[in-house]
């Protein structure tokens, strides 16, 4: 499997959720399958069956999230120097030239991504649009809506 860009802080996170459900919520379905057990028959046993399925769930997640990690490039982005370019962890304000919208992004790896809080996936279009590009460059892009056309006025590495 090849590496999957991560910034810090966003392993950070994965890291931070592996370690609340390992220490938290594992042993809580532990303690909750086993007073289930003591009620009796499993067969009709429906607080039995769920915290079955919330253990099977939280496992899986945990898999998934050492999966995730194990195969992370992180990338610190405070210790970048494109040279004010867009790379994969810049945060950039954009111009949204048809309606004066000003727009922040910061361009982060697909797990991270979370379009309310401005954090767009390295694979999205509007940052496959962006990266390469520096402050002052105009941006096209093709979206299924239409055309949009951005200017770039600020390019961090925060």
């Amino acid at each position: 499997m090849s590496k999957v860009p991560l910034t810090a802080r966003g392993a950070e996170r994965l890291q931070e959720e592996l370690v609340e459900l390992k220490r938290v919520a594992r042993p809580k379905v532990i303690k909750a399958i086993a007073e289930a057990r003591e009620h009796g028959d499993l067969k009709e046993n429906a607080e039995y069956h769920a915290a079955r399925e919330q253990q099977g769930f939280i496992e899986g997640r945990i898999k998934d999230l050492e999966g995730k990690l194990s195969h992370a490039q992180i990338i610190d982005v405070t210790t970048l120097n494109a040279g004010g370019k867009v790379v994969f962890g810049a945060t950039v304000d954009v111009l949204e030239l048809d309606n004066d919208a000003e727009l922040t992004y910061q361009i982060v790896g697909e797990d991270e991504a979370d379009i309310k809080n401005g954090l767009i996936s390295v694979g999205s279009p509007i940052a496959r649009a962006l990266i390469g590009k520096s402050e002052g460059d105009d941006v096209f892009l093709e979206t299924p809506g239409g055309a949009r056309e951005f200017e770039i006025l600020d390019v961090r590495y925060v």
